[in-house]
């Protein structure tokens, strides 16, 4: 048989060509999707000539692996609703922090040295952690457990208890005398326990307000893990190595930017149990008005500029065509129609571009909070759809749980309608103040219902 192994580095270092085009393509909209594609080619390539890695022999078992796999994530991919990405992204990711743990975990069957083998020990801890921490992270997202942070006393002990005797099985992992073998040493599973430990307990007491920048988090780790991962064999695997670390900064990057964009830390989002309480002592002033789409069309209708503050609400009512509608007609009547985008509206970045690109708005009717929040005072209406914290004027007030996080300041607009299902808080669990202002007014149901009646209103004008 030909051996055709020389070509596998070669071919790993076309195909990190084509991950970091795809990366610098999914970094704006209009190309998002064609770096996607990118992306996806450079990995079936690099799966591919895989197969040419001298001595393998279960190919048979590779093959079913990946139709499985494969087919398992296809099919999820085009089921799942915008709604439901950020869980199923959440749970693909643990998949990645559990298949990087599995890896180790062969590696340190095998031989190896005390290098490989320290390597392995760290990325089998890290994506560990990531599995677990991302499997919390889903089922909160999904509902399936409650959202809100959960905490006991003692708690930070106990996780730096499991976390420093993880570390120290896996030292004794890496110093197990060669004439122990590891698959019958205690250490190897106490280690993995642990770790897989570690990951569900620091997970439990974040919110699910904040689960979006532990999911960035979590991708990060599991990058960094494939990257220690493919520095652990024998020979390196560079195309594990560069993706890794590819894949672990761009997470971090992400997850740096979601924290600054809520003024919050790092170690306050994975420690500071955002919403586990509530402020005490604070009576919001005002009640809340609702209003009827009859007099909601007549305020757009007569206005000179409107501005839409999508959020989660959007998502769920799966509203956004409706929306496009309602803007394509207000500006047939001379009404300039803008779009304020939170950094971390949704449940995901760039949730809400998605879905309005999905629509067909233009890219350049979505402006982000630093350049829309400027235009308020002079704007006639702002119209909230499902937004909730990050329209929140609490976050302006010191002792609030949101305080000093950026908002859009829809507050300081003529008119605000804010279109809610009902009365209930945000994800974080924080009462609005923005529900009670003079000029705020609720319109209740849901959006896209109530949007499309927007819709016939206006045209009935």
């Amino acid at each position: 048989m030909i051996d055709l192994s020389w070509l596998i580095d070669p071919i790993y270092i076309v195909t990190i060509f084509f991950f970091i085009i795809g990366m610098h393509r999914m970094s704006h909209p209009l190309t998002a999707r064609s770096g996607i594609v990118w992306a996806g080619a450079a990995m079936l390539i690099a799966t591919l000539v895989t197969f040419l890695t001298p001595n393998l022999t279960n190919f048979a078992l590779m093959a079913i692996a990946i139709v499985i796999g494969g087919g398992f994530g296809y099919i999820a991919a085009k089921r799942v609703a915008m709604t439901g990405m950020p869980q199923m992204v959440a749970l693909f990711n643990g998949m990645g922090g559990g298949a990087a743990a599995a890896i180790s975990a062969v590696a340190l069957l095998g031989t190896m040295s005390a290098t490989t083998g320290s390597l392995a020990v760290i990325g089998g801890l890290i994506g560990a952690v990531s599995f677990a921490g991302s499997i919390i992270a889903f089922l909160k997202l999904q509902g399936w457990m409650p959202p809100r942070p959960i905490t006991f006393t003692g708690q930070q002990i106990l996780n730096m208890a499991v976390l420093i005797i993880a570390i120290v099985s896996g030292i004794f992992v890496v110093l197990q005398p060669a004439w122990i073998p590891l698959s019958v040493s205690v250490y190897l599973p106490l280690f993995f326990v642990l770790s897989l430990g570690f990951g569900l307990l620091m997970t439990l007491p974040i919110g699910g307000a904040d689960m979006p920048v532990v999911i960035s988090m979590y991708n990060a780790f599991t990058g960094l893990a494939v990257a220690l991962d493919g520095f652990s064999f024998a020979t390196p695997n560079y195309a594990m190595v560069i993706a890794g670390i590819i894949v672990g900064a761009a997470g971090s990057l992400l997850t740096l930017n979601m924290a600054k964009a809520m003024n919050r830390s790092i170690l306050n989002v994975f420690f500071g149990a955002f919403g586990a309480t509530e402020e005490k002592g604070v009576q919001i002033q005002g009640s809340m008005k609702s209003i009827e789409v009859d007099d909601v069309a007549v305020m757009l209708a007569y206005a000179d500029k409107v501005i839409i503050a999508p959020g989660y609400g959007m998502a769920v009512a799966q509203a956004q065509q409706k929306v496009k509608e309602l803007t394509d007609l207000l500006e047939t009547k001379n009404v300039q129609v803008k779009f304020a985008i939170h950094p971390v509206a949704g449940r995901m970045p760039g949730h809400m571009n998605v879905l309005l690109a999905e629509a067909g708005v233009a890219y350049d009717r979505l402006f982000d909070r630093d350049e829309v929040n400027p235009e308020f005072p002079s704007t006639d209406v702002v119209l909230v759809i499902g937004a909730n914290d990050t329209v929140n004027p609490a976050a302006h007030r010191q002792g609030s749980p949101l305080f000093g996080m950026p908002i859009l300041d829809v507050e300081q607009a003529k008119n605000v309608v804010v279109l809610k299902r009902g009365q209930g808080k945000g994800f974080a669990g924080i009462e609005n103040d923005l529900f009670y202002r003079d000029n705020t007014r609720m319109l209740y149901g849901d959006a896209q219902e109530t949007v499309g009646k927007l819709v016939q209103a206006l045209k009935k004008l």
